[in-house]
């Protein structure tokens, strides 16, 4: 019964994070750096997901995909730079 009460509570705590991450103003007094916030897309996509399973981005000019990618699939599966990925 502790460990579900623990289980719930760690999933309110997830909601809320990111409920205040998804809020942040564009233009508000706390801007987080790019690093930032391509950690907490690697958290939240491993904690949501799993294991990252999307193909890697090959658009050229999808830069914003790609540091995505490179954040989620370094995080979870590699734990490496992105050197180690190719």
């Amino acid at each position: 019964m502790a460990q579900e009460e623990d289980k719930h509570s760690l999933e309110a705590k997830f909601a809320a994070a990111v409920k205040v991450i998804r809020s942040l103003p564009e233009e508000g007094t706390f801007q987080p750096s790019d690093d930032m916030m391509l950690m907490f897309y690697s958290y939240y996509k491993q904690a949501t997901i799993g294991p990252c399973s999307i193909p890697r981005p090959t658009g050229f000019w999808d830069t914003r995909g790609k540091a995505k990618w490179y954040a989620f699939i370094m995080k979870y599966d590699k734990g490496g730079s992105h050197e180690e990925l190719y």
